[in-house]
């Protein structure tokens, strides 16, 4: 743990030095300029606004969390990386900060992130900068459109964004299908960090269409450590960020082990419902356990998980023939100025697994925001 503390002693170093920075910039202030260039060593949430670098950086208690970023050849916003209370990022660094040994799939897969793979025929999951511009066409985007809010608070941080769900149109232009606007909540003490995503989705002009489809919604991308062990040939990443192939897999300390509400464990949690899965491993000797939850208010509650074992885990609110072929097809319609809500929580838990009986205690409380 030696390293960690290292780690964290110098976030809080780097962390008084941005801020000073920030707060000299001209036109350009901290989430929080009310208060003193102190206040992000101090206990509580501290959101830091730094527009120019397209993101949001989020502390807890002094300790860099995440990020929300928004660069402009990412095709959604995300937040990147997530790390535990202990410092340790818990999410895949590729493509953005390739690290050795990773994966090099799905380049859209960056951090936590929140879309789906049909609206109106368009495919908005998959689209990434990887893809060639002669199939470009077919790929929605969700752009970020501004900060509403970056509140920092003793217990809570809370960050209002706006965005624009957008397909390209026959001219080159883009035509806006949604208005998103989201609201994250971030909380944590010693042992764990959450994130709560409210998002409300308005159709604007047209119809607007989510045709049941595997690829969605909530989403993170984890670290290798979070994997399950493999023995299939792979494209990873060598010291220097360089992808290679590797045909036999080193399975050493991937040991991730996914658990849902209703029993299933391992592979055997992917396409089921459930109203949360948890999925433990240990990255080191830190134990961690990253948890996401469903909300009974949701469409399609309880969801199906779009949980696979090479590391990406999602619940799916609009997915249901596409993981069970005896289920109905879902279609979801908002006629133009109609809007839908979704509410999902992450939660991470350092220096335990959690449990099913605490899973349920944390499910009860968020089931009743």
């Amino acid at each position: 743990m030696q390293t960690n503390v290292l780690l964290k002693t110098f976030l809080r170093v780097s962390l008084t030095l941005v801020v000073l920075m920030s707060s000299c910039k001209s036109g350009q202030k901290p989430a929080a300029e009310s208060q003193d260039t102190a206040t992000p060593l101090k206990k509580g949430v501290i959101l830091v606004d730094f527009r120019e670098e397209n993101k949001v950086d989020v502390f807890i208690d002094g300790d860099i969390f995440t990020s929300y970023i928004y660069p402009s050849d990412l095709e959604k916003p995300v937040l990147f990386p997530i790390r535990t209370s202990e410092g340790t990022a818990v999410t895949r660094g590729y493509p953005l900060e390739p690290k050795a040994g990773e994966r090099v799939d799905h380049p859209h897969h960056v951090g936590v992130w929140f879309n789906f793979g049909d609206v109106n025929g368009f495919d908005f999951w998959n689209n990434s900068n990887a893809i060639p511009a002669e199939r470009k066409a077919h790929y929605g985007r969700v752009l970020h459109r501004g900060v509403k809010r970056a509140e920092s608070r003793e217990s809570v941080g809370i960050l209002e964004v706006a965005a624009d769900w957008q397909v390209p149109a026959e001219d080159g232009s883009w035509h806006t299908l949604l208005q998103e606007n989201t609201i994250l909540e971030f909380s944590g003490d010693e042992n764990t960090r959450t994130i709560d995503r409210i998002t409300q989705l308005t159709a604007q002009e047209d119809e607007v269409v989510f045709t049941d489809n595997k690829e969605g919604m909530f989403a993170i991308r984890v670290a290798r450590e979070f994997e399950h062990p493999s023995d299939e040939p792979q494209v990873f990443t060598d010291a220097n960020g360089i992808a290679e192939e590797v045909k036999k897999l080193d399975n050493e300390g991937v040991n991730g082990h996914y658990l849902n509400s209703d029993g299933f464990e391992g592979e055997d949690a992917w396409g089921k419902k459930a109203r949360w899965i948890s999925l433990s491993s240990n990255i080191a000797e830190e134990d961690i356990s990253i948890c996401i939850l469903d909300h009974p208010d949701n469409s399609g509650y309880p969801s199906h998980w779009h949980a696979r074992g090479y590391g990406l885990f999602s619940v799916n609110n609009l997915g249901a023939k596409a993981f069970d072929e005896t289920a109905e097809p879902v279609q979801v319609i908002l006629m133009p100025g109609e809007s839908m809500i979704f509410k999902h929580r992450l939660h991470i838990r350092s220096g335990s697994h959690i449990s099913a009986e605490q899973m349920e205690v944390i499910f009860e409380e968020f089931s009743q925001k």
